[in-house]
């Protein structure tokens, strides 16, 4: 078993990024930005900035993963350009004021109408209602997970309500 596979998901997370040198099977070597890992079959998808200001995307399957060292920690620049490389052009950008402002409102709006909600997290940035359903920022019914689809929908159509009254 090689080195990347005796490791976990989180352990796997600490690389995302940042730029490393991975090492796959018959010697193969593949450098770039870590933009994901796969928690479950542990491949990994870099990315390097071409000269032109174009980009490749490389996926590397976790099976053949033999060790991956950091090259470059990487900076918030960096951080920034792979978070939002994929984002759709109409995907709009929140401030830490507005996300704030959208789940504070969110939160009020769920309290009125009788739903239990707790902030969770180390930076109490997702709801969680009745301890069943996440809601992840930007606060919007496509940010809710739940293994339960009743409390999911009923939930989504309280906030698609809750956005169409503010509007």
């Amino acid at each position: 078993m090689s080195e990347w596979m005796k490791k976990g998901p989180l352990e796997w997370q600490d690389y995302i990024y940042k730029e490393v040198r991975v090492t796959a099977s018959e010697k193969n070597e593949y450098k770039g930005w870590v933009l994901t890992t796969d928690p479950v079959s542990a491949n990994i998808v870099l990315v390097n900035f071409l000269e032109d200001g174009s980009m490749s995307v490389t996926g590397i399957m976790g099976h053949a993963v033999q060790t991956v060292e950091t090259v470059n920690e990487g900076d918030h620049r960096v951080r920034e350009k792979l978070m939002h490389l994929f984002m759709s052009g109409d995907c709009k950008a929140y401030s830490q004021e507005d996300l704030e402002e959208r789940k504070n409102s969110l939160k009020k709006w769920l309290e009125k109408n009788h739903i239990p909600i707790t902030e969770q997290g180390d930076s109490p940035r997702t709801l969680c209602v009745a301890g069943v359903l996440t809601i992840d920022p930007p606060y919007g019914p496509e940010n809710c997970s739940s293994s339960n689809e009743i409390i999911l929908s009923r939930v989504q159509d309280l906030i698609e309500g809750h956005l169409t009254a503010s509007q």
